[in-house]
């Protein structure tokens, strides 16, 4: 979402599009009309002779010439392409709060009007399409329940598919360094910030933002693409799941996911080979097959193509390969491994009667975020050892394996758990970690005590009473090699991925207000904290 590093990441599109080294010059540039009255920007690039055409619609907050690359490869396989600054961005005109507001299935449908628009100009044969990853990708979800006539099918990589729960406050925490950084590096209305800060529960408002619960009106074939990495993860499972299941019936059973090693933007640290996307995902493919072919050659595309990742050093590894399959979740036995009071994780459960651990979290010493789904901060398989000797960390760490083991698919914490206070966070990590002592995250998440239950409403803690956690990892795909071990980390912070806790009782941000609390881990028969791992069937 932030500019640069969106450009970094939608190079993945630029990549399957294997666009041209030099950019193509707009044919016009129109100020298009909405239905309110409100014109947008822009660029119609056509190819050479006489058409009509199917057209490729890119709807953008980064400025519409951001897609001349893509235009010129549309151009040569016969595609006229459009690129449209969105609602008060660049040279269009209106505001640009709220962001995406305007781009959805409400009372603005600036998404729908230039489907619309563009099917009824001389040189469109009355089919459309859409292209675009992460903000280009998020316009997509929220203009496909809309339902434009004209629309045929659409091509969206590394986009949420809720606001709230992927972009805002994933576990009902503040996802402070994405939100609040992309909207400020990229110069957003300011009231955009202020009201997604008026708004830590899930109400009516983030609603509005939420195509998921809007996933049985959409009625065109979408291939999904995302990363393990991606700040967006779940986005793009949850997407394709919905509308491939509860979709109308021009989408049901004839969506595509793509999951691959991906983060969004680069990360050095663990470069995984063969990790180049599969022919089958290449956008022009695929609108070939549905506005040319009239869905010919859908048979031939795997519904989910994923990437199991693995050591990339580990020359006998049975990860770093692309695999397929018919449906998503993948065939997996759900494994607990249980947190034990000596730091040991363990596939049986605890027989000890009483057991716990206990920590101080301090929200003016958080714990450092390091790696992981991010997009201005660090990102990707970063080493966590830095972080992992703080007295506010708990670890649990597994035998060396003596086999391989593949996990694919959600990734989930049970944690019991009390506080001193009435309001605090629990984190965890999941790690690799390997013979040379590395531990690289693979995935980690947060659960906000007072959304426990659920998001929809806060309900505080009563100190010193012990309940119980869900933490959402969200997905993966990974080969832990033979001599590696599995580890999790358990603690209250992760900043600035997370804004911290107050411990006060009120949501984080509204003042600066905070105190010190002690959080206790319980890990006996009667609450056996663990972790729940996919292992895939061998």
């Amino acid at each position: 979402m932030h500019k640069r590093v969106t450009i970094i990441t939608i190079s993945l599109v630029a990549v399957l599009f294997a666009a041209a080294l030099s950019c193509a010059k707009p044919t016009q540039t129109v100020m298009v009309p909405m239905r309110d009255g409100v014109k947008l920007a822009t660029n119609v690039y056509l190819p050479d002779g006489k058409g009509p055409w199917p057209a490729i619609l890119f709807r953008t907050p980064y400025g519409k010439g951001a897609a001349e690359r893509r235009a010129r490869p549309a151009n040569q396989r016969g595609y006229a392409f459009v690129s449209q600054d969105i609602r008060g961005r660049f040279g269009s005109e209106g505001v640009d709060y709220p962001v995406f507001g305007h781009d959805g299935w409400g009372e603005h449908q600036d998404g729908y009007d230039t489907v619309e628009w563009t099917a009824a100009q001389k040189w469109c044969n009355g089919k459309v399409a859409t292209v675009g990853a992460s903000a280009n990708g998020i316009t997509q979800n929220m203009m496909a329940p809309s339902r434009p006539p004209h629309l045929v099918c659409q091509y969206v990589a590394v986009a949420f598919s809720s606001m709230y729960r992927q972009a805002a406050y994933q576990g009902g925490a503040f996802r402070k360094s994405l939100l609040e950084g992309w909207l400020r590096m990229n110069r957003f209305d300011p009231e955009n910030l202020k009201e997604m800060r008026a708004h830590p529960d899930y109400d009516d408002f983030c609603r509005q933002f939420d195509p998921e619960l809007v996933a049985h009106r959409v009625n065109v074939p979408i291939m999904f693409v995302g990363g393990w990495y991606d700040i967006f993860n779940a986005g793009t499972i949850n997407s394709f799941m919905s509308i491939q299941k509860r979709g109308d019936k021009a989408a049901r059973g004839k969506c595509r996911l793509v999951m691959g090693p991906y983060g969004h933007g680069f990360s050095e640290d663990l470069v995984f080979p063969n990790a180049a996307a599969p022919r089958a995902a290449n956008p022009i493919n695929w609108f070939d097959i549905w506005m040319k072919n009239n869905g010919k050659g859908i048979d031939q595309i795997p519904v989910v193509q994923y990437f199991v990742m693995g050591d990339p050093g580990d020359p006998n590894t049975t990860g770093n390969v692309w695999k397929t399959a018919d449906d998503w979740p993948v065939r997996a036995k759900i494994r607990p491994f249980y947190f034990n009071a000596n730091g040991a994780l363990r596939s049986r459960p605890p027989k000890e009667a009483d057991a716990t651990l206990s920590y101080e979290y301090d929200p003016n010493d958080p714990v450092p975020t390091v790696g992981g789904a991010n997009l201005i901060i660090t990102r990707g398989p970063k080493d966590q050892r830095p972080v992992e000797d703080r007295p506010d960390v708990l670890l649990f760490i597994s035998k060396k394996l003596k086999n391989p083991v593949e996990i694919t698919g959600t990734v989930k914490v049970k944690l019991w758990a009390s506080s001193t206070a009435t309001d605090t966070d629990f984190t965890a990590k999941l790690c690799d970690v390997y013979p040379d002592g590395r531990s690289m995250i693979v995935l980690d998440g947060i659960i906000r005590a007072r959304h426990r239950d659920s998001v929809k409403k806060s309900e505080l803690m009563e100190p010193g009473k012990i309940y119980e956690f869900e933490i959402d990892l969200w997905s993966t795909s990974l080969v832990f090699s033979p001599g590696h071990r599995v580890r999790v980390a358990i603690s209250s912070s992760n900043s600035p991925r997370f804004e911290p806790n107050p411990n006060t009782g009120k949501p984080s941000g509204m003042d600066d207000e905070t105190r010190v609390t002690t959080n206790t881990i319980y890990l006996d028969a009667r609450r056996p904290s663990h972790i729940l791992l996919p292992v895939a069937a061998r």
